[in-house]
Order: C-alpha cells, then sequence, then structure tokens
C-alpha cells in the first residue's frame, strides 16, 4: 500500500466525493480514481459504493479508514517534529455548530491560519447522528456540541462554557409586549426551531410537554439565519443560544422573551477520541478554544462531565 493512496482515500471517505476530493488535493478526479483503484486493487475488496451523487464507504473501507487514518497522522506527528510546527501540513477535520462556529470561533480560525498556513481546515455543521462513528473512525478531529452530555467512554470531552439560551420573537409578535412569558402563553404558537438533533429544543419542548401546553404545527429550518430571518419576519417564536442573537436584540430587531420559567441555558462541550493523536495545529486550535472561552490553556477541564444522558445539540 502506498501512503499517498491511503491518504487520498481518507480524503475521499470524509468528503464522500471524489471529484470534492480532487479538488481539496489539487489534482485530477482521474488521479483520485487511479489511486483508489490501486489500494483496492491491492487489497482485493472494494472500498467505496455509488449512493446518488456520495461515495459512501463499504465495510471494508470502514475497517480500514481506522488504520489508514493512524498511518496518515504517523506521518503529520513525524513531519512535525522533524521539520518543525511550522511546517505542519495535512488537514483537519472539525464539526461545530453554525452559530457556535460564526460567533465565538472566528478570531480562532483566523489564529490558526496564520500559524499554520499549509493546513486545511474542514468545518461541518454539526448533528449528533453518526458524530461517534466519525471521532473513533477518524472523519472528524475534532467536534463542538451544546449539550447537557455526550455517550461514549472513549471520547475526551471538555466543558468550556455554559450559554444562555434566549426565547425570542420579532419585535410585533403578539408576545413581544408581555410582561412575563408563562409556558400556557405560548399555546397554540408557532415554534421556529432547528432542523438538527438539538438538546436545548429537546428540554424547552419538554418544559412544554410537561405543562400539557400544545403548540401550532412548527418551522423547522437546518440554516441558523435562516431560522433568525424567519423569527425577525414574525414567523413565530424560537430558542436559541443569546450570543447568536446579542446584535439583533441590542438593534431591536429580536425581542427577548421574559421566560417566567427556570433558567434556559446549554453547555458548550469540546470532544475528540481518546487515542486521537493530537497534531500541532489540532493542538493549538484546542488551547484558543479555550482561551476563547476564558479557560487556562492547559486543557482537562471537566473532563467529568456526565456521560450517557441527553441529546447533543447543533
Amino acid at each position: 500500500m502506498e501512503l499517498r493512496d491511503l491518504k487520498t482515500f481518507v480524503v475521499v471517505a470524509r468528503l464522500q466525493s471524489f471529484h470534492r476530493a480532487s479538488d481539496e488535493l489539487h489534482t485530477a478526479q482521474s488521479t483520485v480514481s487511479a489511486r483508489i483503484a490501486a489500494l483496492e486493487n491491492d487489497l482485493g475488496v472494494r472500498l467505496f459504493e455509488r449512493l446518488g451523487r456520495r461515495s459512501v464507504l463499504t465495510e471494508p473501507g470502514r475497517r480500514l479508514l481506522d488504520y489508514a487514518r493512524r498511518m496518515v497522522d504517523l506521518e503529520d506527528e513525524t513531519r512535525a517534529w522533524v521539520c518543525g510546527v511550522g511546517e505542519s501540513r495535512g488537514s483537519v477535520s472539525i464539526r461545530v455548530p453554525e452559530s457556535l462556529c460564526a460567533y465565538r470561533l472566528g478570531a480562532v480560525i483566523r489564529s490558526v491560519r496564520q500559524r499554520f498556513p499549509f493546513v486545511a481546515l474542514s468545518f461541518t455543521a454539526c448533528a449528533s447522528e453518526g458524530l461517534d462513528k466519525e471521532l473513533r473512525g477518524g472523519l472528524t478531529d475534532l467536534a463542538f456540541l451544546m449539550a447537557e452530555s455526550v455517550s461514549g467512554k472513549d471520547l475526551a470531552v471538555e466543558a468550556l462554557s455554559v450559554e444562555g439560551l434566549a426565547l425570542v420573537c420579532g419585535p410585533g409578535h403578539r408576545l413581544a409586549r408581555k410582561a412575563s412569558v408563562h409556558a400556557g402563553d405560548l399555546a397554540g404558537e408557532t415554534l421556529v426551531l432547528s432542523k438538527a438533533d438539538c438538546s436545548y429544543r429537546a428540554m424547552f419542548e419538554a418544559l412544554l410537554d410537561a405543562a400539557g401546553v400544545e403548540t401550532a404545527p412548527g418551522l423547522e429550518f437546518s440554516s441558523a439565519a435562516a431560522l433568525r430571518g424567519c423569527v425577525l419576519e414574525g414567523g413565530g417564536v424560537s430558542i436559541l443560544p443569546e450570543f447568536a442573537v446579542k446584535g439583533e436584540i441590542e438593534r431591536g430587531e429580536l425581542k427577548v422573551l421574559p421566560w417566567a420559567g427556570p433558567r434556559l441555558e446549554t453547555a458548550v462541550l469540546m470532544l475528540h477520541h481518546r487515542e486521537k493523536w493530537i497534531s500541532p495545529p489540532l493542538a493549538a486550535f484546542m488551547e484558543l478554544v479555550r482561551m476563547e472561552f476564558g479557560l487556562p490553556a492547559s486543557g482537562g477541564h471537566a473532563m467529568g462531565v456526565p456521560l450517557g444522558k441527553g441529546k447533543p445539540c447543533c
């Protein structure tokens, strides 16, 4: 097996596309196909199957992926030690909620990019489905979730902060001028929510269920920007991280409803596989994230976050 073929295999597996892999690797798609074919011929198995426009790993491909990532990581580690961290190359794959990436990680991304100009950073909007498998299989190097907890004893979890949640609506909404909003006030109301598997959404819906409140059929969005736009136009009521709507609230474009129930909040978690080699660029990214959230740059914070409860949020 050639290392370049394994590196190509890892990129195709992550992107689920020969075409996108050729763009990232700056090579022709025919070259990508030839490298995967050479690897399949060498191993005597088929590594990918076509599902529409996606190239999905077969069972042998999934078994190979973990080993391939370890070999690629070993090359990156060797290069980092021999050449110095400033010459680090390769890629870092991160799954992160859209709002968290947009409002809290911009400066971190810029700093890492300046320090490691030859490292490709890949950010994917986060959803809980399949995340544990991606971390264990090496498709994702690092993930961020807004959740109470995460399942998986082989995952290293750090609690970065506890963020407040805001119940918001447009300034012309019928609830915008109420001095206090109770669960019953939302009866028949349209909730505008994230389509992603979201723990704070589930928590809020559970509060309404416990109060016997039945809302109108909801609106779901996969895009945080589209969701906020709908609420701005008076489409309903939403629950969002306070940092994600701070600007709109200050400009009077959104109104925070004075929730009379228990405080609405969620933890922000950073996680990776415990056996994952932390490359210099990944280590720098994690350290800068800790500093962004006001934590000492030593790591290991809140590793005892409860496991096995709740659903991760995006």
